[in-house]
């Protein structure tokens, strides 16, 4: 099991800092889709080369070239790309392959997949390598969480890895480490934070003891 830290509301010097504070406790780190819209993906680049030793996801939500932009994720740094469940399968494919030849992975965010079932197995055999349950901002607001959908994907995929995130706080990380997914994801939870680093310690020495 690993700690993925996502960073959605800084700059790049922002992230940057973020990231020294926490280096030690966190095995990824997740350029977030506002960054990536405020910033490009000179953001990814330069997170990875001041980091080389994370892990770096980019978190693209892809929705359709996928081919073209898993490329250009790669070709700046990303370790990991994401791309949309409610993509096309077609989509999807593309993503897969272009992440195989440049020999990074592709994790599939399930925000708004309404038959979450149906939609990991189709996944599943589409080769994938993550897939992520994600309850968004808008319905962590109205009091949604995403424990449930986890144990769906984990009881019906066969190869494919599983990560959750969505509002993930210190209180709730037992509860998320009983159902054994393989990447928690944690933005606020640590970044919201006045001690962040001591938070990411102890969610790291959590995760490790389970």
């Amino acid at each position: 099991m690993k700690l993925q830290l996502a960073l959605d509301l800084v700059d790049i010097p922002g992230a940057i800092d973020v990231v020294k504070e926490v280096e030690d406790y966190i095995d990824v780190v997740e350029i977030g889709t506002p960054v990536v819209i405020n910033e490009g993906l000179k953001a990814v680049k330069e997170v990875k080369s001041a980091f080389p030793n994370l892990t770096v996801l980019a978190d693209l939500k892809i929705m359709d070239a996928a081919g073209y932009e898993v490329s250009q994720a790669s070709e700046a740094g990303a370790d990991i790309i994401t791309i949309l469940g409610a993509a096309e399968d077609e989509s999807i494919r593309g993503a897969v392959e272009e992440a195989k030849k440049q020999g990074k992975e592709i994790l599939v965010d399930m925000i708004a997949v309404k038959d979450i079932e149906t939609r990991a197995k189709e996944l599943d055999a589409l080769g994938v390598d993550y897939i992520c349950v994600h309850t968004g901002y808008d319905l962590q607001a109205v009091g949604q969480d995403s424990f449930k959908d986890l144990a769906t994907i984990k009881r019906v995929v066969k190869n494919t890895k599983t990560a959750v995130a969505g509002g993930i706080k210190l209180e709730q990380l037992p509860e998320v480490i009983e159902q054994q997914p393989d990447l928690v994801i944690v933005g606020g939870g640590i970044t919201g934070q006045d001690d962040k680093k001591a938070t990411a310690k102890e969610m790291q020495r959590l995760i490790k003891g389970a």
